[in-house]
């Protein structure tokens, strides 16, 4: 290991969701390591030959951890790279990246996890850590071979947004998921009830002639899902919910103490329907953006803790496939680098704690994954992320860092943003 001088952030509110911890103070980085943190760290506490900065009384958090990302890597590289994605991260205060299988080919074999791994570590600034596919080629018709991919070293199972309608292949991946103990992760949307829809049913599909797709179809596939959790005693994630009556699915199935846990994406807490304007294909995700009372109903599943994950449904799309009519667009956003500035509205709204709010994205998603990420502690890498809370700015999507601009946020003012984040004690990111 190369020995490195000591480097301490200096007059940061440092946060910690693992601990509850928020104060004042520094940390001091050796060799890539938290080698301590607290109020007692300054100026004048600081070892022989230790180098610092002062943090401004910016806030310091662990690094974000997003548990659902596309790298497009391999196949798909004219819309995001390994190299692209994890500038757009560093910029987003995310310093680990999960990423789901939909690549060319699908990450369905040991192989490609490994071939995924390596190229991460060579161009990557970030961390990058490995969703195998459920079914072999994302078809869902066969399930992929769980214990290969376990043993190449994948975090979880998933299909990422194709919905596995068969119910028997749910019912065998949830069961033999239970050997590995890895999660499943689903993209829960009854898939012949979504079939050929582009937006949500309700007054602005029917108000635009777009063809919709109910909102149960959300609800319907959550609880199938929870049925056979109930049965195989898996361990099941549903990505991104968008409805209240999923919402509550998922609340009955904590309090059966099943092995369940739900996520969003910032889109589905900011955003409603209305949202797709004139056409507006940048709005055009999956599950489609819901309406206004549904996006209450996820942000009310946030601050109650309903929601466990928050992450950023990073999809990148061409500007091929968005410049097209609405129903013909393919559905998608980036959102590494807006996802923490976009989710902060819900903390200056008074919504939902600054801690609350960062657990959804450090510590959470660290121990959906089984990585030993999101937190502050001694010895382990100084995997960080400095942001002020207060400064304001307009999200311009040309300026993003990803290689593709499909933003759902473009000319969108937004309150906080990323100052620096460091990986291992360097700098990956500086604004």
């Amino acid at each position: 290991m190369t020995r490195t001088h000591p480097h301490a952030l200096l007059n940061a509110r440092l946060l910690d969701p693992a601990t509850d911890l928020d104060v004042r103070g520094g940390l001091l980085i050796r060799d890539g390591l938290v080698a301590d943190f607290g109020p007692h760290i300054t100026a004048d506490t600081l070892p022989d030959g230790a180098s610092f900065e002062d943090c401004n009384g910016f806030c310091l958090s662990p690094g974000l951890v997003d548990a659902h990302a596309y790298l497009c890597e391999p196949g798909k590289e004219h819309r995001e790279t390994m190299a692209t994605a994890g500038l757009a991260a560093a910029a987003g205060g995310v310093t680990t990246i999960n990423a789901f299988p939909a690549t060319e080919p699908v990450i369905d074999e040991a192989a490609l996890v490994e071939l995924v791994a390596r190229r991460a570590r060579e161009t990557c600034p970030v961390n990058v850590v490995v969703t195998g596919a459920l079914s072999k080629g994302l078809l869902g018709e066969e399930m992929a071979e769980f214990g290969l991919l376990a043993e190449a070293g994948v975090v979880a199972f998933s299909d990422g947004q194709m919905a596995v309608g068969n119910i028997n292949l749910m019912r065998r991946a949830l069961s033999y998921s239970t050997m590995f103990g890895l999660p499943v992760i689903v993209h829960a949307e009854e898939p012949s009830l979504a079939r050929g829809g582009v937006m949500t049913a309700g007054r602005t599909a029917t108000f635009m002639g777009l063809k919709s797709i109910p909102s149960c179809a959300e609800a319907i596939l959550v609880e199938r899902d929870i049925r056979l959790v109930a049965m195989t005693g898996a361990t099941w994630h549903a990505a991104h919910l968008s409805t209240a009556d999923a919402l509550n699915s998922i609340r009955r199935a904590k309090d059966e103490q099943l092995k369940v846990t739900a996520g969003t994406a910032p889109h589905y807490h900011a955003l409603n329907d209305l949202e797709v304007g004139e056409y507006r294909t940048f709005a055009r995700v999956s599950p489609p953006l819901r309406e206004e009372e549904d996006r209450m109903a996820v942000v009310e599943a946030i601050k109650d803790g309903t929601i466990d994950v928050i992450s950023s449904q990073h999809l990148p799309q061409s500007a091929d496939s968005k410049r097209v009519p609405f129903a013909q667009a393919k559905p998608g956003v980036i959102g590494l680098e807006t996802m923490l500035p976009v989710s902060l509205r819900l903390y200056h709204n008074g919504d939902v704690g600054l801690l609350d709010l960062l657990r959804t994205m450090t510590i959470a998603p660290a121990r959906l994954l089984g990585i030993d990420a999101g937190r502050l502690e001694k010895g382990k890498p100084a995997d960080l992320c400095l942001f002020d809370l207060e400064k304001p700015w307009q999200v311009d999507g040309t300026q993003l860092q990803s290689k593709s601009k499909n933003t759902a946020f473009d000319g969108h003012l937004l309150q906080g943003r990323v100052v620096k984040t460091l990986v291992g004690g360097r700098t990956v990111f500086e604004r």
